[in-house]
């Protein structure tokens, strides 16, 4: 006889902690759905201060920002920067982090107290461009890579997360003969999929969405990011809608105001990371969770 499951009553404790949770959803999905919104509407209906749906709907603000073909080469830059960045990040990253979690490397902990440090002390942006300089990396597209190759946060996950591989594998490939390449390449990376995915999507991120160095130390429109660019689209329409007599001319010619242009812009600038996150969501869970369970 197939007994019939009994149908779970919601109790008032539900009800408010579903209600809770909706609100935090809206309140988490709204800003990106307004936007969206804002950015296909009518610049003349933002005035509004609430938008459920588009009014009006134009991409007058999307042909501001793709007006010509030079928005092209940026988002190229930027895409070569993420993935070439995030590559040498993870590699270094990694490997530095195996190589402190060896039991016969010498004055190991002072090493990795070391980089623990400078987390907390930065010299400060004058001695950093003056350090670039040096190296040869302005006007270098290497200077929005080779500084973050490694990161003090990212090789304190990666370590703790590699101590939490049991030492047995390591230690029965190195009685097999293999050395220290073919013990991380062979044993190790395979391994920690979760943790590289976590690493490699906070590293894609924060390539994408940075700027400050293109400005300080590339003048070579080649080279300009498309955070950069977008950037300097709303400084020039600041320029316009101030003066006067241009502000006129652009209303005359129904040019989007700075807001739509600024959403239009903050869509752009998302809109790809949204894409790749999906497929790194699991590696970004899992990693950062047995990545805590070690100290």
């Amino acid at each position: 006889m197939k007994t019939k499951k009994k149908k779970k009553k919601l109790t008032i404790f539900d009800v408010i902690n579903y209600t809770f949770m909706a609100v935090i959803l809206i309140c988490c999905i709204y800003p990106f759905y307004s936007l969206l919104v804002s950015s296909v509407s009518d610049p003349k209906k933002l005035e509004q201060w609430f938008l459920i749906f588009p009014l009006n709907v134009t991409f007058s603000s999307y042909r501001e920002i793709f007006a010509n073909n030079r928005i092209l080469l940026p988002i190229f830059i930027s895409a070569a920067r993420a993935f070439v960045g995030t590559v040498i990040t993870l590699i270094c990253c990694s490997m530095f982090a195996f190589l402190v979690t060896q039991r016969l490397l010498p004055f190991k902990k002072f090493i990795y107290k070391y980089v623990v440090i400078t987390m907390y002390l930065n010299a400060g942006m004058i001695p950093w461009v003056l350090t670039m300089v040096t190296y040869g990396l302005k006007n270098n597209f290497w200077v929005y890579v080779v500084p973050s190759a490694m990161s003090a946060y990212y090789i304190i996950l990666i370590k703790t997360y590699f101590e939490s591989i049991p030492a047995e594998l390591e230690e029965s490939a190195r009685m097999d003969g293999a050395g220290f390449f073919t013990i991380f390449f062979k044993v190790i990376l395979p391994l920690s999929g979760p943790i590289l995915g976590a690493i490699a999507m906070f590293s894609a991120v924060g390539q994408w969405n940075s700027w400050y160095d293109n400005l300080m130390l590339v003048q070579k429109n080649e080279l300009k990011t498309l955070q950069l660019m977008l950037y300097q689209v709303i400084q020039n329409m600041n320029v316009v809608m101030n003066d006067p007599k241009t502000a006129a001319t652009a209303q005359v010619v129904n040019r989007p105001s700075i807001m739509s242009v600024r959403s239009a812009i903050a869509m752009v600038t998302v809109i790809p990371i949204l894409c790749v996150y999906p497929f790194m969501q699991r590696y970004f869970a899992s990693g950062i969770m047995v990545g805590a369970v070690k100290g």
